[in-house]
């Protein structure tokens, strides 16, 4: 029997890359239901950097919450590709975050990662700009 696949749709925010960033992450499990959200400021960082951090707290949450297969769904095809060792990392600060999401990756049974166009990750991208609109 297959595995059902838990989905995560992560987004990053830079207002001024690099400026006030923040994060949005949602977790659904397999059978569809909206489990967790990730909705915050992360401080200064460029629109990459928020990126990879958005997709780490999805991960993170959805190891916590005891996910065993997760696909990834995010609409920065750089991120995509770099997580999908299509593209190299060669920014330090990046390297350490895709250390960090490859680490996570090995956690779980099955991991994917696909890229969505931006109408698909609306959710996600709108708990990141909503964090970055709170005051």
């Amino acid at each position: 029997m297959a595995a059902v696949k838990w989905i995560i749709y992560s987004d990053g925010a830079s207002r001024g890359n690099p400026g006030p960033a923040s994060i949005g992450a949602v977790v659904y499990d397999g059978s569809g239901r909206e489990l967790h959200t990730v909705s915050r400021r992360i401080g200064r960082a460029t629109n990459n950097e928020a990126e990879y951090r958005s997709a780490i707290a999805g991960l993170e949450a959805a190891l916590a919450l005891g996910a065993r297969d997760v696909e990834l769904r995010m609409d920065s095809e750089l991120v995509v590709r770099q997580i999908n060792q299509m593209y190299k990392v060669r920014n330090p600060s990046m390297r350490r975050l895709f250390g960090r999401v490859k680490d996570l990756q090995w956690r779980f049974a099955s991991f994917e990662v696909r890229h969505v166009r931006r109408e698909k990750n609306r959710r996600a991208d709108g708990l990141a700009n909503e964090a970055l609109d709170r005051d």
